[in-house]
């Protein structure tokens, strides 16, 4: 390579410093030695950086090209040199977390905070994935770590779990919708006449999975829980919805609680992981999400 990282860093010196005797200065040569390397990638490159013609030397248009331009490299340099130093003290370069799409990412964003505030050089890559496709992104290694995921954990060796809560629901309706008016508790007979909406399964591998769907029952697949409760809101159909997620509207009597004359009304939520993800940023964040507050708000404990 006829670039010579070593001529960027003395141009750089000698625009910030003004004078070849005071750029040598800094970096700790000769000026003479200086002069020999920015000349020597004029050869190579057969260019002009300097004209040298006055007093001091000046940049030609080209040299403050070069200048700009290589400082964008220098800096590039420097951060992969960083870079290069925290991978090898144990911290990887990048870590995906898979977050379960009952979990509101507003949840995590103090810890993400957090963590740059004393780990800048890890890239941190968040997914959403729902039901199977929690275990699927962790069971095929598109995640290192999976949080909020329910339903069983897969029994796959290489992968480590801890329970990290209940996550309570409630089946909520608009007070419009049919089954509003009937009375209590529902029987599943009157429930399957209506379409239940759900957030679509984002298992590609597996066959996937509806909860509390009934058989026979039609559904509307949406894309995730906004969009599930803004249906719900719109009595475009029924089904359970997180407890935090309904709270509000339930308060303001945009949706109603109806009473089932059976059902499951919470599932256990698990923080995993794949077990070669053995790194110092999959440890932070494997030890921060079973402490953190913001479980008390989302997930209930006892």
């Amino acid at each position: 390579m006829r670039l010579n990282l070593e001529a960027l860093l003395i141009l750089d010196a000698l625009e910030r410093h003004g004078t070849f005797a005071a750029a040598a200065a800094r970096l700790f040569k000769t000026a003479s030695a200086l002069s020999y390397t920015v000349q020597k990638m004029e050869s190579d490159l057969n260019i002009k950086l300097l004209d040298r013609s006055g007093h001091r030397a000046t940049f030609t248009p080209t040299g403050r090209l070069m200048l700009e331009k290589g400082r964008v490299l220098l800096r590039a340099v420097g951060e992969l040199e960083q870079q290069a130093q925290y991978v090898e003290s144990g911290w990887e370069s990048k870590l995906t977390i898979s977050v379960d799409a009952a979990v509101p990412f507003a949840l995590l964003t103090p810890l993400i905070d957090r963590f740059y505030q004393q780990h800048q050089h890890t890239q941190l890559l968040f997914r959403q994935d729902v039901l199977a496709g929690c275990w699927e992104a962790l069971s095929y290694g598109d995640a290192d770590i999976v949080f909020g995921a329910i339903q069983e954990p897969v029994t796959r060796s290489g992968i480590g779990w801890v329970p990290i809560g209940w996550l309570e629901y409630v089946f909520a309706i608009a007070p419009h919708h049919p089954l509003a008016s009937l009375p209590q508790p529902l029987l599943r007979e009157q429930v399957r006449q209506y379409r239940a909406i759900v957030v679509h399964d984002s298992s590609h591998r597996g066959v996937g999975a509806d909860l509390r769907v009934l058989d026979e029952q039609k559904t509307l697949s949406v894309h995730d829980f906004n969009a599930k409760l803004q249906a719900h809101l719109a009595g475009l159909g029924c089904g359970f919805l997180p407890r935090y997620l309904a709270a509000p509207w339930l308060e303001t009597g945009e949706l109603v609680e109806r009473r089932l004359d059976s059902d499951a009304r919470r599932d256990q939520a698990f923080l995993a992981w794949n077990e070669n993800a053995t790194g110092n940023a999959a440890k932070w964040w494997r030890d921060n999400l079973q402490s953190f507050e913001g479980l008390k708000s989302l997930y209930n404990t006892a």
